[in-house]
């Protein structure tokens, strides 16, 4: 039976500019199962990447409770989010956020590094998965060696390596061609498959398409959830 890992319960997200308080996101709900597989849309300026932002304890709510496998995360310290972000939580990036000077192993156990894991775990795991993401015969290639879809296969190699509990996706296929963003959805579905949640921001209703659930925002609010 699936369980709630997320629970988002009346998120409010204002910024301050001078005198004037703007409110980015108006009393979010939103749950999220074990193993699920969400779409986020909506048009620019809706509140997509603060929703990210919060999901993948980058950003703090201003009001409004976060909740992670039943933890209060929104009252947590930078450093404890810092320690969750690290490991229960994955991103993969639309514009990749690979490190040009390290190789593909490198940047797939760059995650296990920061953690202080050894060195000889790290190349086992970032080993496996860069055979998984089908990149098995290129370990040794730096990015600017590889194609848009591989450099992305890293970048998903990576969010994997820490065994996170969510992936968060925003615009995964925003900078490759069709074709090979039909490659990339097809990987990232077939992990959703073998269990892994997975939460996808996108402007594009194809992407959402093979989605589970689509959640629709505007001005800062849930306008639609089916």
């Amino acid at each position: 039976m699936k369980k709630e890992i997320i629970n988002l319960v009346d998120i409010w997200k204002v910024y301050r500019l001078g005198p004037v308080d703007v409110p980015v996101l108006k009393g979010i709900n939103l749950s999220i199962e074990t193993g699920e597989h969400l779409s986020i849309m909506g048009p620019s300026g809706s509140g997509k990447t603060t929703i990210l932002n919060i999901l993948g304890c980058l950003d703090k709510p201003t009001e409004g409770q976060y909740l992670m496998e039943e933890r209060k995360i929104s009252t947590l310290s930078d450093d404890e989010l810092s320690e969750i972000r690290s490991r229960k939580v994955g991103f993969v990036f639309q514009t990749f956020n690979l490190i040009p000077q390290l190789t593909v192993l490198e940047n797939i156990g760059i995650p296990l590094f920061y953690q202080g894991v050894d060195e000889i775990t790290i190349k086992e795991k970032a080993f496996k998965l860069a055979d998984i993401v089908g990149l098995g015969e290129r370990i040794k290639h730096r990015p600017s060696e590889l194609s848009g879809g591989e450099r992305q296969r890293v970048a998903i190699a990576r969010a994997l390596i820490n065994q996170p509990i969510l992936i968060l996706a925003d615009e995964p296929t925003g900078n490759l061609d069709s074709e090979t963003g039909k490659e990339i959805m097809d990987l990232l579905i077939q992990l959703n498959k073998e269990g892994k949640t997975l939460v996808v921001i996108t402007h594009d209703p194809k992407i959402a398409g093979y989605s589970q659930k689509v959640v629709r925002l505007f001005d800062g609010e849930i306008v639609d959830e089916n």
